[in-house]
């Protein structure tokens, strides 16, 4: 559906992107995470047209050519900067956007209604947007970037500044276009909305991408090992006798012991730690912790996202 093959785009001495390739298959929800000033903004102005390549090509159901009028047609755009008029109404705001998109008369309508349905926001159709929290306006963004029926969707950091109530119901719509079909690019710099939403999610940084497959893929390949961490009960043994009877309970001795306490990297945690109860090796805590993207960003990128 969505083909970029190595995209180049430089603003003076800044490398936004810098050689991206990938391609996004129709009905796919694709996520790319990456931290602010990664090149996310900068990659979805490149693949909807709205920025021109300084090298590379872009490919949208196999048009080489996104800033055709037809191409346009199909695509909706919900960017981070919000693309609304404050003194408009939401209705007036979703009715515009739908006319600049040539729809009219009873079929306008419709959408209109569709678009402000999915966006809860009937109830305050009438009201200038002026008046609307930050999580109506990004539902609103939402509702006129699909007023036209589009069958691709570029989200660009739709959650910032979002209170929980509005960020669950986009988290629903999202859901809900996805099931229907429609093909999606989610940039993000939030770990668990990738997790949560993403068929396949892209590692970008510095304008280039690091990695790019399903969450567990990554996780697998990127995510490096559990980590086991438990106090031990049998305080009566030795140093060496809890090293001995811990070595042969998971079949290996590298793991670190210290005044009672655990620390094992593992494949397998819960076995291990069944294993140990097998062996009759008592804990009197366990805390475990599996890798996840925040994982994989920190091997990849050798800092983490949150701290960004």
């Amino acid at each position: 559906m969505i083909q970029a093959t190595e995209l180049h785009k430089s603003f003076g001495q800044l490398h936004a992107v810098q050689g991206l390739s990938l391609e996004i298959r129709r009905g796919e929800t694709f996520g790319l995470l990456g931290a602010n000033g990664a090149g996310k903004s900068t990659t979805i102005n490149l693949l909807a047209g709205l920025l021109q390549p300084d090298s590379g090509q872009v490919v949208i159901d196999g048009s080489t050519d996104p800033t055709r009028r037809e191409v346009r047609r199909q695509i909706g755009i919900a960017p981070q900067s919000l693309a609304l008029y404050e003194e408009l109404s939401a209705e007036e705001n979703v009715r515009f956007l739908g006319k600049l998109y040539g729809l009219s008369g009873s079929k306008l309508k419709e959408r209109v209604e569709y678009a402000l349905t999915l966006a809860g926001l009937v109830d305050r159709r009438k009201d200038p947007v002026a008046q609307f929290s930050g999580g109506m306006k990004r539902r609103l963004n939402l509702a006129a970037a699909l007023v036209h029926e589009p069958k691709v969707l570029f989200l660009d950091e739709p959650t910032v500044g979002v209170d929980p109530q509005s960020r669950n119901r986009l988290f629903d719509n999202i859901r809900e276009l996805a099931s229907q079909g429609m093909t999606i690019l989610y940039t993000t710099h939030y770990m668990e909305e990738a997790e949560r939403l993403c068929d396949r999610v892209a590692i970008m940084e510095q304008g280039k991408i690091l990695a790019l497959d399903r969450v567990d893929g990554l996780i697998d390949q990127y995510g490096g090992l559990a980590v086991v961490e438990a106090e031990l009960k049998n305080g009566h043994l030795d140093a060496a006798q809890q090293r001995s009877s811990l070595a042969a309970a998971v079949g290996k001795d590298d793991f670190l012991l210290e005044a009672n306490k655990l620390r094992l990297e593992s494949k397998e945690p819960l076995e291990d730690v069944a294993r140990l109860a097998q062996a009759g090796i008592g804990l009197k805590t366990l805390r475990l912790e599996r890798p996840d993207l925040e994982t994989v960003f920190l091997n990849l990128t050798g800092r983490r996202l949150r701290d960004e």
